[in-house]
């Protein structure tokens, strides 16, 4: 029995949202899972909340249709299925009126047991619910509170969040989630580190030429038009998710997998990166938007004809990043993510410098530089690329090759989702892959100036057609300084 199956004790869970897109597409689906898994002890309840008038029965039934169609066929038993629905409890509230929390509080009690408050709503709402919670009596020293992004437009906004929400519950009670940490190959980022004396000596300016980091989204707006055109993708991605890829792959050691001296080391990153502002903007970022092109599903609208006026919100941003400390001076960060991209696909990229000195005769061929790719979705797995000899007889000729591991099939068991990992992390207390206020604010104070700069120089977005790796200026951006960005299919 691992921890992913050891049974945690009773606990209730308690979504604010929990009609709305993320409790049906990962929530229910992720705590069906660990109830599958045997991770629930008796009596552990499930709540859901929000405006919509529902009757405890038609939630649970809107739960049973998000299970049919979000979570494998051969994952659905039905024995266990009907036990997870039993659990299963639904509460009308409204967190500016009150309404319905005199009544929430009734139905958990007094019981001890850990509270888990997710809250999956919009931002403007945090400091309500918060309010609310302490006013009706449902906030205790076991109380933890679990806000998704994105934790403010600002480093002034994400301030005024965290006052909110630090009003109520304390700094070791406030899980802000990013879910990419909860990813196994991100997790695995410390493990082929600290765990394997191959890497972790020649992780650094000495040995690397460069990282790069690429989020690709195939999708386009799809339901997130409102929300979208006001942040863009700089807000969107790199703010949190990119930014935290960066922070695991630079950090120095930290003392122990403690959560605070992990997070400590991910802080002095984000403190370390240089600021791009003013003029530098221009030349250390590009900003694209997605026009007419094709997709995998056929052809497709450019986003201003999606989102239905003329917009100039970026739907692509790539940075070339550096970090001013002693490992990594010298080496670029190229970051860069987008949507209706070549392909769905988040990895990391670490490129080895080259050979000092080649023995081999150009006749053997070109000699490529090692490199590491982390593969964080779809197939998530490792691959190190090497140069061997190629079979056969004739000579000497070299060949760039992968040695490839899969964690599908390296592993048989099922690999949980990162929302499971990360549910349960909450129950025990476990805030290691949580973000911590100062990390938020400090990735902001990072973000800002890149804004205020393109405000301030009118920088514009460069078109890009669908279905492609985005602008011509991307590709610009690290070739003027002699290198190709990694291109996965």
């Amino acid at each position: 029995m691992t921890s992913q199956t050891i049974p945690v004790d009773p606990f209730d869970f308690i979504v604010f949202g929990g009609t709305g897109d993320l409790s049906e597409r990962k929530l229910i689906p992720a705590l069906y899972q660990r109830q599958r898994a045997g991770q629930f002890s008796e009596p552990t309840r499930i709540i859901g909340a929000s405006r919509t008038k529902l009757s405890g029965e038609e939630f649970q039934a809107f739960a049973r249709k998000a299970i049919d169609e979000h979570v494998p066929e051969a994952d659905r038993d039905a024995r266990e299925i009907d036990a997870f629905i039993a659990r299963l409890s639904y509460v009308p509230v409204d967190a500016k009126t009150g309404d319905g929390f005199s009544e929430l509080a009734a139905l958990v009690g007094g019981s001890e047991a850990v509270r888990v408050f997710y809250l999956a709503v919009a931002p403007g709402l945090f400091d309500d619910i918060a309010q609310q919670l302490q006013g009706c009596g449902l906030v205790t020293p076991a109380s933890r509170i679990v806000v998704e992004k994105p934790i403010g437009r600002s480093q002034a906004s994400a301030r005024e969040l965290n006052d909110a929400i630090g009003r109520v519950f304390d700094e070791h009670q406030i899980f802000r989630i990013d879910h990419y940490l909860g990813k196994e190959t991100v997790q695995n980022l410390m493990a082929l580190r600290f765990a394997n004396n191959l890497f972790e000596p020649l992780w650094k300016s000495a040995h690397i030429d460069h990282v790069q980091i690429t989020v690709g989204e195939t999708v386009g707006l799809e339901d997130r038009i409102s929300y979208y055109d006001r942040a863009g993708a700089l807000r969107d991605m790199v703010q949190n998710h990119i930014l935290q890829l960066v922070c695991l792959v630079a950090m120095e050691p930290p003392s122990s997998l403690d959560a605070d001296a992990v997070r400590d080391e991910k802080l002095k990153v984000l403190r370390s990166l240089s600021r791009i502002n003013g003029g530098q903007a221009s030349k250390s970022t590009v900003r694209g938007q997605y026009r007419a092109g094709a997709s995998s599903s056929g052809a497709v609208k450019g986003y201003v004809d999606e989102l239905g006026s003329e917009s100039d919100t970026e739907t692509f941003v790539a940075i070339k990043a550096e970090i001013e400390n002693w490992r990594w001076a010298g080496v670029p960060f190229y970051l860069r993510t987008g949507k209706r991209l070549a392909s769905r696909v988040s990895e990391i990229v670490i490129e080895f410098k080259p050979i000092p000195h080649s023995i081999f005769e150009e006749s053997t061929g070109t000699i490529s530089p090692n490199q590491l790719v982390i593969r964080l979705q779809p197939d998530e797995g490792v691959k190190q690329w090497i140069m061997i000899k190629d079979p056969g007889p004739g000579g000497m000729r070299l060949r760039h090759v992968s040695l490839d591991m899969s964690f599908a099939d390296s592993f048989e068991d099922r690999n949980p989702d990162a929302y499971e990992r990360l549910i349960m992390d909450v129950v025990r207390g476990n805030q290691t892959l949580f973000m911590r206020r100062d990390e938020v604010e400090a990735a902001w104070s990072w973000i800002d100036p890149i804004l205020a700069a393109w405000e301030e120089n009118r920088q514009p977005v460069q078109g890009y057609t669908a279905g492609t790796w985005g602008p011509s200026g991307s590709v610009a951006l690290i070739e003027r300084d002699g290198r190709t960005w990694h291109e996965s299919t």
